[in-house]
């Protein structure tokens, strides 16, 4: 059986989302054991509206919230028995395998990082998100927020770390990684990433570089860039492709032809709409500390929370992905 905490007060639609998403999760895994941490109360109400295996969910009391105002070394401080802080601590204490929380991002990664520590051989955790290709099947792309000032031995072991999530977790077997950069060419780039190029060149699976306009061809299964440069580059997809089908709304709905047009289009913007959508994908994996930390989406729904649990955190247990990675760097 495989346990998993979730931050029941985190994110934008806490605890409604959450507590659905929960118990979406609980039906489709059976393997699966869930422990909501929060208010009781109010997470006890959310749980009457569902039917779910009452066996398999248990919820631990907790009644301070952090807030996406606070600072994240405020609340490592003052808020220890928060439902985020909780939640992390039962994966430190060995009774649950993994942690999701939607909740402020920055008090998360320090929470994760201070309270279950690095793996050995990592020096800076990283954000690893699933990016959308062409081809179908998603790119790692990472680091996207943790590490800000990365050196280059730091891109070095994500590209590692993100070699074992794309082959436990995606299924690529011989998970290939490049280097975010602004041409493909061997000696393009800043000094970081000429540095972390000079050292993955002949490790196996390197490609060498890959253009930000290729990310989604899906030509490559890893993507690794420092965070400041992955953080701006998610955001500005994120932001594109939610412009993009506000224009098409724009353009569909502004004559009788393009209403037209928009009805027999329907079906494959839709499709498109899912393939672009975060919330198909669940949340994004610190990876590189000492335990499976999930960042979901502050704004996740039902969806996103199922698919956080079950798709992501679910599998990445299962599959050991913290014990490969640890043995790897243990070898180094």
């Amino acid at each position: 059986m495989i346990h998993v905490a979730v931050d029941a007060m985190g994110g934008d639609h806490a605890p409604a989302e959450i507590v659905a998403g929960t118990v979406m999760a609980l039906k489709e895994e059976e393997g699966l054991r869930v422990t909501l941490v929060g208010r009781e109360e109010a997470i006890a109400a959310e749980l009457e509206k569902h039917q779910y295996p009452r066996d398999r969910l248990d919820i631990l009391a907790a009644e301070e919230v952090i807030r996406d105002e606070d600072q994240p070394s405020v609340a490592l401080r003052r808020k220890k028995n928060s439902s985020m802080m909780k939640a992390i601590s039962l994966v430190k204490e060995g009774e649950a395998q993994a942690v999701i929380s939607a909740g402020n991002t920055g008090a998360l990664m320090a929470g994760g990082l201070f309270i279950l520590g690095r793996l050995g051989g990592i020096d800076r955790p990283a954000l690893a998100v699933m990016v959308p290709t062409r081809r179908g099947k998603p790119t790692v792309l990472l680091d996207v927020g943790a590490t800000m000032d990365a050196k280059g031995k730091n891109l070095i072991q994500y590209a590692r770390m993100g070699q074992v999530y794309s082959r436990r977790v995606l299924g690529n077997d011989k998970a290939g990684v490049a280097l975010l950069n602004v041409g493909a060419e061997a000696g393009k780039g800043n000094d970081l990433v000429k540095k972390a190029y000079e050292g993955l060149k002949g490790q196996e699976g390197f490609i060498g570089n890959v253009e930000a306009r290729d990310l989604m061809l899906g030509t490559v299964d890893v993507v690794v860039c420092e965070g400041f440069v992955g953080n701006m580059l998610l955001k500005a997809m994120e932001g594109t492709a939610g412009e993009i089908f506000h224009y098409v709304k724009q353009e569909v709905s502004a004559s009788w032809r393009g209403k037209l047009g928009g009805s027999l289009l329907l079906p494959g913007l839709k499709r498109l709409k899912k393939r672009l959508d975060y919330a198909e994908h669940g949340g994004a994996p610190l990876l590189g500390v000492n335990g499976l930390v999930i960042k979901a989406h502050g704004s996740s729904r039902a969806l996103a929370v199922k698919n956080a649990v079950a798709a992501q955190a679910f599998r990445f247990v299962r599959e050991d992905c913290v014990g490969e990675m640890a043995s790897y760097f243990e070898k180094q």
